[in-house]
């Protein structure tokens, strides 16, 4: 394995440059699913790199489990430092799993509190709530997806800022935006590096969401003026981050400065000879390498695990 080994764990460093690109030069549609996949394929890279350095750490210990072949010095010497990086990755590699389960947990246990709360509710698309404090927030699964708004909400927004509001909401549902933003949860969970192109696509989804409430009411302005009216008046966005709202906390001024200019390009993707189309395939690259170096290193292993295992 050598060096190779450690290299997934870093990679995610490549992507930083398009974390803030995207958002300025890439269509947010592109920009989501860029970032997403970029982000899910670098944190699974990482996870099993630190759970090959764990095999090895683990078959160090006195009383484990495995065989004993798996502690021999030529498995031992196929990661330097394996004394310190095969222990520490022990540890490391729990708090990642602590803090995937506490993510994932979290996300279940919100959502399920969410339907509860519309239980006795007409199953209409749009569930209306008697509350004074103004939020919405797209609500995935259940028997149908819904959008849950509260009176506070709709009485602070006047009619057209009402349709920009449910369009905003429908696109949430309709691109499965939750499951972007779980996945880019997870993976800054697995990959600390990784937190810029989470906040990145927290901000990419919500402005996909925008340009296609734009297209829906026809006005671009309108849905500027719906965010800025639903920002002032919110005291509560999505009861989770991995559900998204019209008023979700972030740089709301860039999204209503971006939609009262010109609508983006939709070109799938730029030049190579421009800033953007050099981050975007430095990312890729990052990615194909971190997939390629991961994978050579499980097959690495499994060889010499099998090697030194008794029949």
């Amino acid at each position: 394995m050598g060096i190779f080994v450690f290299l997934p764990l870093v990679l995610p460093l490549t992507a930083w440059p398009i974390a803030r690109l995207a958002e300025q030069r890439l269509h947010p549609r592109t920009a989501t699913v860029l970032l997403t996949s970029v982000s899910t394929v670098l944190a699974l890279c990482s996870a099993v790199c630190l759970a090959l350095l764990m095999v090895v750490g683990t078959a160090q210990l006195p009383g484990n489990p495995l065989p004993d072949g798996w502690s021999d010095p030529e498995v031992r010497e196929s990661v330097p430092r394996h004394e310190i990086a095969g222990k520490a990755a022990i540890p490391a590699l729990l708090v990642v799993l602590g803090a995937c389960g506490r993510t994932l947990a979290r996300h279940v246990r919100v959502r399920r509190r969410a339907h509860r709360a519309l239980a006795g509710l007409p199953g209409t698309e749009v569930a209306v709530l008697p509350d004074r404090a103004p939020y919405a927030y797209a609500l995935p699964g259940g028997r149908r997806d819904r959008i849950v708004v509260s009176r506070g909400m709709l009485g602070s927004l006047a009619a057209r800022e009402r349709r920009a509001l449910f369009a905003h909401e429908r696109a949430h549902l309709a691109a499965r935006h939750h499951r972007h933003l779980l996945l880019v949860r997870l993976a800054a969970c697995a990959n600390p590096f990784l937190l810029p192109l989470r906040r990145a696509v927290a901000y990419t989804a919500e402005r996909w969401a925008d340009e296609e409430a734009a297209r829906a009411v026809g006005s671009r302005r309108v849905v500027a003026r719906a965010i800025g009216r639903a920002a002032l008046a919110a005291t509560a966005a999505a009861p989770a981050p991995t559900l998204p709202a019209l008023a979700a906390p972030g740089p709301l001024p860039r999204r209503v400065a971006a939609l009262l200019g010109p609508e983006p390009a939709t070109r799938a993707w730029p030049s190579l000879f421009t800033t953007a189309g050099l981050a975007v395939w430095t990312a890729a690259t990052g990615a194909a390498l971190s997939a390629m170096f991961s994978a050579n290193s499980a097959l690495t292993l499994a060889f010499l695990l099998h090697a030194a295992t008794p029949l």
